[in-house]
This record gives C-alpha cells, sequence and structure tokens, in this order.
C-alpha cells in the first residue's frame, strides 16, 4: 500500500518499531525510511554511533538501540523528515512525541496544537512541551508533544490553529 498512497501502513511502521522491552525503557528514535535512497546524515549526525547505514550510501538505516538513548540529535539533520522520537514513560498515561518542523509560525510551548497521522488526519489534541532551536539544525526546529500514549506512534505531524485549523 506503502507503493500505492505513499502513507505507511500499520504493518510498514510498526516493523520499524523497537521491541517492547526497550520502548518502555525510555525515549526511543523511530526512522520511518522505507526506501533505498543516496542518504546518511543521520549516521554522520549520531554522536552515539547508533545508526548505521554501512558503505552503500542507498541501505535503510539500522539503530542499535543498545546505543540509542533517545537524544533527537538526528532529527533536524533528515532531509526527508522522517525520524522521530518516542517517549512511552513520559508521564502517566502521556508519551511524548518529537517531531522535525519546516514551517513557520513556529508553535510556541505550552500551545495546544492539532496532531495529525501519517495520511495528515487528525488524530489527536497536542500540548507542544518542548521546541528546540539550534543553529546546526539547518531550519529545522523539533517540537515535542504530548499526547495520550496509546497514540504515540501514530502521531507523525502537527496543524496549528484551532479546532477547524481556519477551515
Amino acid at each position: 500500500m506503502l507503493k500505492t498512497t505513499g502513507v505507511a501502513q500499520k504493518e510498514d511502521w510498526q516493523a520499524k518499531l523497537p521491541p517492547e522491552e526497550r520502548r518502555k525503557a525510555g525515549p526511543y528514535v523511530v526512522y520511518e525510511c522505507y526506501q533505498k535512497i543516496p542518504c546518511n546524515p543521520c549516521e554522520k549526525s549520531c554522536p552515539f554511533k547508533a545508526v548505521t547505514i554501512g558503505e552503500d550510501i542507498n541501505n535503510i538505516p539500522r539503530v542499535d538501540y543498545d546505543l540509542c538513548n533517545g537524544c533527537g540529535v538526528c532529527i533536524a539533520r533528515c532531509p526527508g523528515l522522517a525520524i522521530f522520537v518516542v517517549d512511552e514513560t513520559y508521564a502517566p498515561g502521556y508519551g511524548k512525541v518529537l517531531i522535525p518542523w519546516e514551517y513557520l509560525p513556529v508553535p510556541e510551548k505550552g500551545s495546544e496544537v492539532t496532531a495529525v497521522g501519517r495520511d495528515g488526519k487528525d488524530v489527536c489534541r497536542a500540548e507542544v512541551v518542548e521546541v528546540r532551536t539550534a543553529r546546526n539544525q539547518d531550519r529545522t526546529v523539533v517540537i515535542g508533544l504530548k499526547v495520550p500514549v496509546d497514540l504515540v506512534n501514530e502521531v507523525r505531524g502537527i496543524k496549528l490553529g484551532g479546532e477547524d485549523n481556519g477551515r
């Protein structure tokens, strides 16, 4: 279905998740790279050497979850906006999802936004709990969203604005 619609289906993205034991141990990175393309900024940016592309720059990234601590440095380095960090242990009943953001305005910490899924459809309301900006992020901001823990692997973007988002 991914090749037809461009939207990863549940079986596609579930295959990218670490084992449940690792998911319950704290923040973890999720690389939603599904096709071989020439790209490797994630491998080069990881301060813990947890990401491997290998000699063939077309390889799909592999993550060593024993080395990855979910720091999220790689998120802003991905030109495909395909990297997310998920923390299922953030708060009772809530998880945190770090997403890349390349639009203006940048949402402010404490604001409420509409969290959307891979298909752009509304998933839930979310609180912006973190906004990371850094010179070396090449203008990609990393936004941290507090969402119900059962939706952390559904949320992959946001819409700004009110309930109707300006429609």
